[in-house]
């Protein structure tokens, strides 16, 4: 991964990599040491994931369970700290065990030093999972 290669860009790239199940390329976005938090996480799910190797381990079934099919809003804003970006963006596809519509909608904040993600946290809304038919991470909590 180029060192230079601005957030903006770098998150933009994830989000193809993620339509195109790509997630081993999407990992490697990540520093060794990188950290994913999801705050809003509820009881049962991990609010906070430590180093590429977790990462992985978290998102390796991810399109087993969700098929994306676009991110139809994205809004990335600069923050005053150049490496860190805040998005504003919505996902949609369909959850693959129950063939229904997948809508999500997202704020993170991404933090990028010499190119790569060191740090993630992803604000994404607990109630869409509370029906079962919508457990779309299945084996990943």
């Amino acid at each position: 991964m180029n060192t230079n290669t601005a957030p903006v860009d770098l998150y933009r790239r994830g989000l193809r990599l993620l339509l195109d199940k790509d997630i081993p390329g999407w990992v490697d976005l990540w520093d060794g040491d990188g950290v994913l938090e999801f705050p809003f996480a509820p009881e049962g799910w991990p609010k906070r994931l430590e180093g590429r190797t977790a990462i992985a381990e978290y998102m390796r079934s991810y399109p087993d369970h969700v098929d994306l099919h676009d991110f139809p809003y994205v809004e990335i804003h600069q923050t005053l700290a150049p490496e860190t970006i805040v998005v504003e963006m919505r996902g949609v596809g369909r959850l693959v065990d129950t063939d229904s519509p997948f809508d999500m909608s997202y704020i993170a904040v991404v933090t990028v030093r010499d190119g790569l993600i060191t740090h993630y946290r992803d604000y994404w809304n607990p109630l869409a999972v509370q029906d079962p038919a919508a457990d779309f991470a299945g084996s990943n909590r």
